[in-house]
């Protein structure tokens, strides 16, 4: 039996999210919905059953922007206690439940699990879709087999969105991903998963914790000024979790080393609005707004910033650098691994004369870790995947650290006597002495800023 890990309030959050206890944020508007408020839409008519007739859902045709897929069974309000409700109309029951706000599917293992919403933000060329064709293929197979965890989709539209807009182009076809299309032009489908591992307590026994997982990527054209980030980007006051992607060749001290081997991204240097530094800023300030913190106020929401297509710079660094290894892939999260890597890619943006991105991370965030990694894992031909194929690396080290944060994940230090420190060993639980929010007291955090 799936059980669930208990719902924990992230601090910060705006007044009206915390109105509900164990509100849920719906994964299409990012509204918080009571549970009591989400609404069951009919089964409607079908084979033999005499269930209601398809009706225009204006409040879906205008998330949508379109009539197309919008007449469908009614909705209605019901208490649901059960995850089930007869329909008014017809007598029928049914489990469909939906948004109260956008009327778009809530899919029950998304309202029955603890949702952690995670932002991707990127400048254009950081590779955002394609990270998340990787990563996702890498939970659902490699990472999933080493973590006993299984990755599911909630609603056919994600396995739909998946696998045309991701797997097949990409996995399939080895074609580059096209640039994430602007919000400005219409809605983008997130990717809504449910994660469940396997995991044994102290006496062998085998437990199932579930945890649902959004996945919303933004486009490099979102966050070129405030008016319009503040426009797009307002699911950023329902994540809980933001990684940023970072061309290294964006910036111009990393960029100077491999400039022969690698053409630089189309108007790198050209545009100050698409500088790391400037879209952190600006996504930081729309999170101030967002959570009302005071100033001088650390965030609390956790934040992975990585370094994208690191293969192209790993011939440049020393031998003995940690981005030369590859992770352990024992199940667990090697803290002295973090570490090293937390610190050699802090060394690196230094280096690169980009220091200042690790400083304001430091000064905003009270969680942020730096990671370096690569989804194609070689230098693409012109529109295509590279002759290798996609062989990822270190990819999905960002969300095994926020799972990681989330309590989902065991942390380890194998270079100590016992393997870790007791406080360690179940992050996010009451465990941490001096900890904040079931958390690690700060001058402990590995990888952290």
């Amino acid at each position: 039996m799936t059980r669930p890990l208990a719902r924990v309030g992230i601090p910060g959050k705006p007044s009206r999210q915390r109105a509900a206890k164990n509100a849920v944020t719906c994964p299409y508007c990012f509204e918080p919905v009571a549970p009591q408020r989400i609404l069951f839409r009919c089964r409607g008519q079908a084979g033999r059953r005499q269930g209601c007739a398809p009706v225009l859902d204006k409040a879906l045709a205008e998330y949508t922007g379109s009539t197309a897929g919008a007449s469908l069974p009614p909705v209605f309000s019901a208490s649901g206690r059960k995850g089930r409700a007869e329909c008014p109309g017809c007598g029928l029951a049914t489990g469909n439940r939906a948004c109260p706000e956008c009327h778009n599917p809530l899919p029950s293992a998304y309202c029955d699990s603890p949702g952690r919403i995670v932002a991707l933000v990127g400048a254009k060329n950081a590779g955002k879709s394609t990270y998340i064709a990787v990563l996702l293929h890498e939970l659902m197979n490699r990472v999933g087999t080493e973590l006993d965890a299984s990755l599911v989709a909630c609603d056919d539209r994600t396995i739909e969105r998946y696998k045309r807009d991701f797997a097949r182009p990409l996995l399939e076809e080895r074609r580059l991903l096209p640039t994430t299309t602007s919000a400005a032009t219409g809605p983008r489908e997130p990717l809504v998963y449910l994660l469940t591992r396997t995991r044994r307590g102290r006496f062998a026994r085998a437990r199932n914790d579930s945890l649902a997982l959004v996945l919303f990527d933004t486009a490099g054209e979102d966050l070129r000024s405030r008016e319009v980030t503040d426009l797009h980007l307002r699911y950023l006051e329902a994540a809980d979790a933001i990684v940023f992607l970072v061309d290294p060749l964006e910036l111009p001290g990393a960029r100077t080393g491999v400039r022969e081997a690698v053409p630089a991204p189309n108007g790198a240097g050209d545009d100050p609005d698409s500088e790391p530094l400037n879209v952190i800023a600006r996504v930081t300030e729309t999170l101030r707004q967002r959570h009302g913190t005071r100033p001088g106020e650390p965030l609390p929401v956790p934040v992975a910033v990585a370094l994208t297509k690191i293969d192209v710079l790993r011939p440049g660094l020393l031998r003995q650098s940690a981005l030369h290894r590859s992770r352990s892939g024992s199940g667990v999260l090697d803290l002295d691994d973090r570490d090293a890597v937390n610190e050699q890619v802090r060394a690196l943006l230094h280096d690169w004369q980009a220091g200042q991105v690790d400083t304001y991370l430091g000064q905003q965030y009270a969680d942020h870790a730096l990671f370096g990694l690569s989804a194609l894992g070689g230098v693409p031909d012109e529109d295509r995947v590279g002759a290798g194929g996609v062989r990822p690396y270190r990819a999905e080290d960002p969300l095994l650290w926020l799972l990681y944060r989330f309590g989902m994940l065991d942390g380890v230090r194998p270079g100590s006597r016992s393997g870790a420190p007791a406080e360690w060993r179940e992050p996010g639980r009451t465990a941490f002495p001096g900890g904040v929010g079931g958390r690690p007291p700060r001058r402990k955090r590995p990888g952290g800023g």
